[in-house]
């Protein structure tokens, strides 16, 4: 008798999620949440999804700090990085929002990530004509962003977006 393993739950709400059209970046779709204990350990869709905005809402928080520092260390820059800071804060706020309403509106939650791609843009046009290691640094920071951002997009049309 052969045993045939079954893929957990979590991958197959890992996988509709990654398969998804806003995920551009499938690959590192999948590495990044089976690499999640929230995600990989999901029960739910729901839960999975959840925890792809709590990653986002982490690494905005990651972005902020390494904005913020890169403010302190470069005067010329002060204002600019200052402003970064507060654009991934503004994402932080609207992943927090899409996280809480979820469950009761996908439509508004959706909508909470999709402008935080603004903050993105504005963070680009900030600090992208530099090419001081800080303003590299948060560009490379922001490009990551707008990968975990189109991670949640995905999950939101796995859910039935």
């Amino acid at each position: 008798m052969f045993h045939i393993p079954l893929a957990s739950a979590s991958t197959q709400y890992i996988d509709a999620i990654c398969q998804q059209k806003p995920v551009i970046d499938k690959a590192f779709c999948n590495q990044t949440l089976n690499g999640f204990p929230p995600a990989a350990s999901a029960t739910t869709l729901l839960q999975a999804s959840q925890a792809v905005l709590h990653l986002g809402i982490s690494y905005a928080a990651k972005s902020a700090v390494a904005s913020a520092k890169a403010a302190t260390e470069n005067p010329n820059l002060k204002k600019q990085f200052e402003r970064c800071q507060g654009e991934f804060a503004t994402i932080i706020g609207n992943l927090k929002n899409a996280a809480s309403g979820i469950k009761e509106d996908l439509a508004s939650a959706s909508y909470d990530v999709m402008i935080s791609f603004d903050s993105t843009a504005i963070v680009k046009n900030l600090v992208g004509k530099y090419s001081d290691k800080d303003s590299k640094n948060v560009i490379i920071m922001t490009l990551m962003m707008e990968k975990f951002l189109d991670i949640a997009e995905g999950a939101f049309y796995a859910i039935g977006w």
